[in-house]
């Protein structure tokens, strides 16, 4: 059950459009829901933006301890059961993207849209395995600060705004060990999701920042391949987190995929 995920819900109480398709945000490892934040005061103008922390991270409790990938999917489903919302669009970075496939591969049916941002839907190899657990260990032992230090310029580019540096550092360390290194152990054991998306009928969008090394441009290539009518946008200026590093570009593509979403609906 979800109702104890902390979450943002801006937009539904009649500031936003009634028919606009709700858009629901999933944050990457190792953050929290303010990743968000530029997408959260930009969209909840207009429809209904509901931005959780996922289990582990940010506010929300560490216990029961996951078990599986999956279970983040389940919390999100009874998070939307909770909240009333039948239908929305489901959108992930890195991790994120990785449980909004999960979603679509549980409750499809409550999915009007896929917005798949610097992620891979390919299971994890057994080198990467063993290095999600490696690091999850050392995560245990040493907390989040040195690996935070060592990653940040691959998080985002090096030549990111300092405030935006600032802000995934302070995210990443705020992060609860016991947390990351539960999601990264759910994580090396994932399925691959390749088959579910290839067969997917709703509205997809891939973004990936050009600068990325974790899940590089050729892969969002790959992805958008595979989703069948899907739209490709890759950010110039960015790396693995595009929506803070050039909210502009990020919230143009979310803004015209949406109201693509909208007239569908």
């Amino acid at each position: 059950m979800a109702p104890f995920l902390a979450y943002e819900d801006r937009g539904g109480d009649g500031t936003g459009d009634p028919a606009a398709t709700p858009l629901v945000l999933i944050h990457g490892h190792p953050f929290d829901r303010t990743m968000w934040a530029p997408q959260l005061g930009v969209f909840s103008a207009s429809r209904r933006v509901i931005a959780p922390d996922l289990r582990g991270y940010g506010a929300s409790p560490l216990s029961p301890a996951l078990t599986d990938f999956g279970g983040f999917a389940e919390d999100i489903e009874a998070l939307l059961d909770e909240l009333g919302v039948a239908s929305c669009v489901l959108a992930g970075l890195s991790m994120g993207g990785q449980i909004v496939m999960d979603c679509y591969a549980r409750f499809p049916h409550r999915v009007r849209g896929l917005v798949l941002a610097d992620t891979s839907p390919v299971a994890e190899t057994p080198e990467g395995r063993a290095a999600r657990h490696a690091l999850a260990d050392r995560l245990l032992r040493e907390g989040l600060r040195g690996y935070a230090d060592e990653v940040l310029e691959k998080m985002v580019a090096p030549y990111a705004d300092p405030e935006v540096k600032a802000h995934v550092h302070r995210m990443m360390t705020a992060t609860r060990p016991e947390g990351a290194a539960a999601a990264l152990r759910a994580r090396a054991e994932r399925p691959d999701y390749r088959e579910t998306l290839a067969r997917a009928t709703v509205p997809s969008l891939v973004v990936v920042g050009a600068d990325d090394t974790y899940t590089p441009v050729s892969g969002a290539e790959s992805l958008h391949a595979l989703l069948p009518g899907s739209t490709l946008c890759v950010v110039e200026g960015a790396a693995h987190l595009p929506n803070l590093e050039r909210p502009e570009r990020f919230n143009a593509a979310l803004a015209e995929f949406l109201a693509r979403v909208d007239r569908k609906a």
